[in-house]
């Protein structure tokens, strides 16, 4: 069974690489977590790294062992009123950074004497706390930016480095730790082999044609082969087709995308840029 601290830091891994909506050329911190956390929907274009935390709680289906909240400092709070709040970091505990842990928070994954390891939401390359993503971070624990962590009571032994928990109940004193690995299952009895089936060809896609193709209202299976993308990604304003020839509806279908990507205005115009077309992945023909 996988524990309460894999659960989440899975989670959290999995979600390393995604990145806020842009509209007018800039980050405009639109993303899938407000509107997926009870009571946190108003948060939608505001800082998202505290919503973060509480959307990774609730999909690990572990939500009452960390704030809900979109505030660092209501986090810091919460943590604090339970006891629960330490300067040593903890394998699946919740980071504060800046004056009283209201800057910025996180989730660690890992630690050793020198540094804290951690999931942050809403950061960037270089460690802003409104940034553009999610990334994976490194922090040196006496930086003093490290406000604190809150400790979450998971249903397993909370790893931690804190000293003063060396013989308290519910922790385990370890000077330094990683998420702990899953169970090691039992070699299953080998297979009877199966005559080996020729290698798939690789899925070669389309390049993009340029905005000034459509333009020109294109007939062509390529039009016929990107509504069908749009369909399967559930962007459809098609009341028949889609077909060969360019169509407001397949413009309309193509603006559905690029909103589901986080395009606002201009950006959401209906007519294919580069960074949306390669991420509909239309393939060749």
């Amino acid at each position: 069974m996988t524990s309460q601290v894999a659960q989440i830091l899975t989670l959290a891994d999995k979600e390393v690489g995604y990145q806020e909506g842009r509209s007018n050329g800039h980050w405009n911190n639109w993303q899938k977590y407000s509107p997926a956390v009870p009571g946190l929907e108003w948060s939608q274009n505001q800082a998202w790294c505290a919503t973060w935390i509480s959307w990774l709680a609730l999909q690990a289906d572990i939500s009452d062992l960390y704030p809900r909240t979109a505030s660092c400092l209501t986090g810091v709070s919460w943590f604090k009123n339970k006891g629960q709040f330490s300067e040593y970091p903890a394998v699946g505990a919740q980071v504060f950074f800046g004056k009283n842990g209201g800057t910025h928070t996180g989730i660690v994954y890992k630690y050793d004497a020198t540094y804290v390891y951690t999931y942050e939401g809403n950061t960037n390359e270089n460690g802003s706390p409104e940034g553009d993503g999610v990334y994976e971070k490194k922090h040196a624990r006496r930086d003093s930016y490290v406000y604190g962590y809150g400790y979450p009571k998971f249903s397993e032994d909370l790893v931690t480095a804190d000293p003063s928990k060396k013989d308290e109940a519910g922790f385990s004193y370890k000077t330094s730790a990683t998420v702990p690995a899953a169970p090691v299952k039992s070699e299953p009895k080998p297979a009877t082999p199966k005559p080996s089936s020729p290698r798939p060809k690789p899925v070669s896609y389309e390049p993009y044609p340029g905005e000034s193709y459509f333009k020109k209202a294109p007939n062509s299976p390529l039009i016929t082969r990107l509504g069908k993308r749009l369909v399967a990604e559930g962007c459809s304003a098609y009341v028949s087709g889609p077909g060969r020839q360019w169509t407001e509806a397949d413009r309309k279908s193509y603006r559905k995308w690029q909103l589901k990507l986080g395009y606002r205005g201009t950006d959401a115009d209906g007519w294919p840029g580069k960074a949306s077309w390669d991420k509909l992945r239309v393939t060749k023909g």
